[in-house]
């Protein structure tokens, strides 16, 4: 097949594919079944979005402007939801089953090729051609790979695990010959760059993120995998007739990948998500495989993360397992310290997938035996839509749609509803304002220069101060985690020395770094804690300062006037809590490392050294690079506000020197008494109610019913006007 390049410059490139074959969605009906919630959420952004369209159509061009920059926060709205797992757990065929598409992601793969891939579905692109975008590794990320053997290999020098570290390496050392083989002297200028399509299919899917085992002639384009070990992440923009609002589903690799290489992506894929769903295979959930998976959890709030059972088709007797598999769940989760009351839920992938393709007569027997012991429906035929109900897909999109609505999609919405009611009574002001000056009164405004310049005394002044505040906070918190890390080695250090002095070097030691994550851990959620209580306090003075300012500039006074501060933004959580560090690696690895040690002293600091070098990047990254993502996110959220607000009392200097007749119809509506009743039901419609913080996902009622909005209020009071 001929590739056509259209477009390439700084590291892009857009290429023509044919028309895919096999990417439709499948929407039957009962695909829609578990989607209540969602519609109800979907109901309300669709009330807030005319509220909004209804200040765009009663403030004039300024108002205007910023109804749609708040209209096209609301539109770009994504919930992301990741999805972490064992290897052959069944992640894949769910993401498929969950995008109505089957067959969309190969979900064979080998695991040290799969790349982390994002579904947005419903998501508005600005290049609508674009359907399909792939990332490769950059040359750091490559060489970290090739040179080091990747995370894995680090990990197995410092244990000392010689043998794990040569088959790596070996691995290693085949892929990099077969890539270089494939793609010639191509192969470095390709790296860091992106490869963008027009078009979807499954052999382009094969060619980015499936790898086969024979290659073949490397001449050849078409070959599976072609650039599958070089493939970073894959984004595919797809529709989803089904869902009622944007969502991005993330497959992410196993985290017992390989070379691990990927452990880092799925970190960074968490801290992107406020939703997890943790895919298990019913036959081995939560095996010691899993303890990696626990770790990542362990750091995400409970409430925002989901179990999905998989596989369930494969036991013999659903039924009666099931039960035993939750309490083992439960049990293993407390046994290692992980997050209680997580919701769980059991479930088929390929239940789903074959009813979506109503094909649940073609679903092999052993299978199919499995269905009508869950069913508990004797020897009835299953319909399709019986077959996607016990598959669980329902259940799942349940349990994500009551997370959106009561965690980030809440928020945004209070964050929109905060921006638009602060914009109306800016509106409200201005509206004074030109009513006082129809009626042929005198006003006394400070001069534009003079505003402009208290405006930016504003920003500068609560700029430093929460940057200081955040300051003195990082500060106490550094040298916290530090002093956990120094106790957690001289703790260790201690533990290793007994050991030795009872038992000798003939018996392994093991010491585990659960204690250190629990001390990390909580350090960063008393500072996040902290930092969100200190934004609270500046954000409320700078609202204050503010509303003060208001008054001065109008020099009258406007019933009810007052600015209302912004939200806190939700910080991330400390995820890289959950990376693997050298003592949870298995005992055999340990074999090298006290072999090539003489002495007790010789174990004592070759020990320090060891969990030194591994635990630092964690504590580093949470004392640098997580502090830094709080900061920014704090004083971006206080310097838009400040900004917003500078423009509406800009726009209130402005009407106060615009000629009388421009005046007349500013508003579209010329009655004051009518301006100001109009005002009052916007400032309804934006009534904040700020989600509980604590609070789990209520069930779903039987008949979800919401009083209806009516439509466009202050458009058809214009429209009366018009008339």
């Amino acid at each position: 097949m001929k590739i056509e390049t259209i477009a390439a410059e700084e590291g892009e490139t857009q290429v023509d594919m044919p028309a895919p074959y096999n990417t439709q969605s499948l929407t039957p009906g009962f695909a829609r079944n578990g989607l209540d919630n969602m519609d109800m959420f979907h109901e309300e952004m669709l009330d807030l979005r005319e509220a909004l369209l209804d200040i765009e159509s009663f403030g004039g061009p300024e108002a205007k402007k910023k109804a749609q920059k708040l209209i096209g926060s609301l539109d770009e709205f994504e919930p992301s939801i990741t999805m972490i797992g064992q290897i052959k757990s069944g992640k894949t065929s769910l993401v498929n089953a969950m995008a109505g598409r089957p067959e969309l992601l190969p979900a064979d793969v080998n695991p040290w090729t799969s790349v982390v891939t994002s579904l947005h579905l419903n998501t508005p692109v600005e290049d609508k051609g674009t359907v399909a975008s792939f990332q490769f590794f950059d040359q750091s990320e490559w060489d970290h790979l090739v040179e080091n053997g990747g995370r894995i290999g680090e990990l197995a020098s410092r244990a000392g695990a010689s043998d794990e570290y040569e088959k790596v390496r070996e691995q290693i050392a085949e892929m990099r010959e077969k890539t270089k083989a494939r793609l010639g002297r191509k192969f470095e200028l390709m790296l860091g760059q992106t490869h963008n399509y027009r078009h979807l299919d499954e052999e382009l899917m094969q060619r980015y993120v499936c790898m086969g085992d024979d290659f073949g002639d490397p001449a050849l384009l078409d070959e599976q995998g072609q650039f599958a070990d070089i493939t970073k992440s894959a984004d595919l923009y797809l529709d989803a007739p089904s869902l009622p609002i944007p969502l991005c589903i993330r497959d992410t690799p196993g985290v017992n990948d390989t070379f691990m290489m990927r452990e880092q992506i799925t970190i960074n894929a968490l801290r992107g998500s406020r939703i997890c769903v943790v895919v298990l295979s019913a036959s081995q959930a939560l095996s010691s495989m899993d303890m990696g998976l626990i770790r990542l959890i362990s750091n995400v709030k409970a409430r925002e993360v989901v179990i999905f059972v998989n596989r369930i088709d494969e036991l013999a007797n659903p039924k009666d397992e099931i039960p035993e598999i939750e309490a083992s769940i439960l049990q293993t989760l407390a046994d290692n310290h992980g997050p209680s009351d997580i919701e769980i839920i059991f479930g088929s992938a390929y239940w789903a997938n074959m009813a979506l393709q109503e094909k649940v007569e073609d679903i092999v027997p052993d299978s199919a035996a499995a269905l009508k012991n869950y069913a508990d429906e004797g020897d009835d035929a299953l319909s399709n839509e019986q077959t996607w109900d016990l598959s669980g897909l329902p259940d799942l999109y349940d349990a994500i749609a009551k997370r959106i609505a009561g965690g980030e999609g809440t928020e945004m919405m209070n964050a929109i509803r905060k921006r638009a009611t602060n914009h109306l009574h800016g509106l409200k002001a201005s509206s004074s304002i030109v009513s006082l000056r129809l009626g042929d009164q005198q006003l006394k405004m400070i001069e534009p220069e003079v505003l402009a310049k208290r405006l930016d005394g504003i920003e500068d002044r609560y700029h430093n101060m929460l940057n200081d505040q955040i300051n003195k906070l990082v500060e106490g918190y550094s040298r916290r985690i530090e002093q956990s890390h120094k106790r957690f080695l001289d703790r260790a250090l201690e533990s290793l020395l007994t050991h030795l002095e009872t038992k000798g070097d003939s018996e392994l030691w093991q010491y585990s770094p659960d204690g250190l994550r629990i001390l990390l851990r909580s350090g960063y959620q008393s500072m996040r804690k902290s930092v969100a209580a200190a934004c609270e306090a500046v954000f409320d003075a700078a609202a204050k300062e503010l509303t003060h300012t208001y008054h001065n500039v109008l020099s009258a006074e406007v019933d009810g006037f007052t600015i209302t501060p912004p939200s806190v933004p939700e910080f991330p959580p400390p995820v890289t809590l959950g990376q693997t560090i050298a003592l949870d690696l298995q005992t055999s690895w340990w074999d090298g490392w006290w072999k090539r040690r003489k002495g007790y002293r010789a174990y004592a600091d070759s020990f320090y050294e060891l969990i030194e070098a591994e635990t630092s990047p964690i504590v580093n990254d949470l004392k640098d690079g997580q502090v830094e993502d709080i900061r920014r996110m704090a004083l971006e959220e206080l310097e838009e506000f400040i900004s917003e607000q500078a423009g509406i009392l800009t726009d209130i200097s402005n009407k106060s020197q615009i000629s009388f007749n421009e005046l007349k119809d500013l508003f579209g509506i010329t009655k004051q008494e009518e301006r100001d009743s109009l005002f009052e039901i916007l400032f309804e419609e934006f009534a904040v109610e700020e989600p509980a913080e604590t609070a789990e996902p209520e069930e779903p009622s039987d008949a979800p019913v919401r009083p209806e909005r009516p439509t466009s209020i202050i458009r058809a009071v214009n429209e009366g006007d018009a008339a």
